[in-house]
Formats: C-alpha cells, structure tokens, sequence
C-alpha cells in the first residue's frame, strides 16, 4: 500500500558561489524525484548569516512539497544533494558557509525526535530567513508543538528584533 502524502517544506540556502543556481539545482533535484511533487517556493530572500563564523550573505528560500517518502529518506535524499553541491558537513564549521544547505523544517503534522532528524526543526522559529519565506507559503499554519501560526511566530520575531519597526 502506498505511503500517504505529507505536506513537508524545506529550507533552502547557499552563500558560496554561484548562489542562485544552487537553489535552483536543488529545486530541480527535488521535483524530478520520485515520491515528491514540489508545490511552490517563496521568494528567495538575501540575508545576512547567522552564527560566529564570518561569511558572505546567503540567498534563502522555502519549498513546499508533498511527499510519499519517509522522513528518514527524505533526510538522506536531501543530504545526497548537498553533497552533489560541495557541502561536506563532516568537515565544515557549524555554522560556516556553504555551497547549499538544505534543511527539513515541517512534515506533515509529526513530531520526530531522533538521533539525527528533529521535526519540527529546533531552530526554525527563531530563524527570519526560515520563517519569512514559510509565512509566505503557509501564514496560518499552526507547526505541530506550537499554538501560533507560521505569520504569527514571524511577526514576533520581527517585533524582538526591531525588524519590524520603521
């Protein structure tokens, strides 16, 4: 019996070299593999890096899909095309630049918590470049664990950060 479809997205990043063509790889890969349909994908947002390690600006996007894989193989599908990109996570500082960076954000209403795959992801409603593009998307989705929708925890951030202030 076939697996049910999932609505999952997928945050998508790069800050080295060409950029825009890396999401772009990334999105064809995801759209010509088997058991995903990509949906939409938001704007790509230039933003500024996060973390200690100083680094170039990353161009940032979210892609929604629906998928009939499991989340395990979900993970490793995305890995397999960073890895087709350059990124080499083993070898790369936390938090350092990367070709491409590919991150499963939601997947359908689960919670997962293993070893290596958390869903939601553990940082994304603390993260502009993953919410703004997702509240495009998705503004009124409650993420499971949370009772705020996407746009609601995006304006939030937005106010502690004065982002949002003129």
């Amino acid at each position: 019996m076939p697996s049910p479809l999932e609505r999952v997205f997928v945050a998508l990043g790069s800050n080295i070299g060409p950029r825009r063509l890396a999401l772009d790889f990334a999105l064809d890969r995801l759209s010509g593999s088997p058991g995903l349909t990509l949906v939409a994908v938001s704007t790509v947002h230039d933003t500024a890096p996060v973390g200690p390690v100083a680094q170039p600006r990353y161009l940032n996007a979210v892609a929604e899909l629906t998928s009939a894989l499991d989340p395990s193989d979900l993970l490793a599908l995305l890995l397999s095309i960073e890895r087709l990109q350059g990124r080499d996570r083993e070898h790369s500082p936390r938090w350092g630049p990367r070709t491409l960076d590919l991150d499963l954000i939601l997947f359908g209403r689960r919670i997962i918590n293993l070893p290596d795959l958390v869903i939601p992801h553990p940082r994304f409603a603390e993260r502009l470049f993953v919410l703004e593009p997702l509240a495009e998307l998705a503004p009124d989705l409650i993420p499971p664990g949370f009772s705020d929708s996407v746009a609601t925890l995006r304006d939030r951030l937005l106010a502690a950060s004065g982002a949002g202030n003129p």
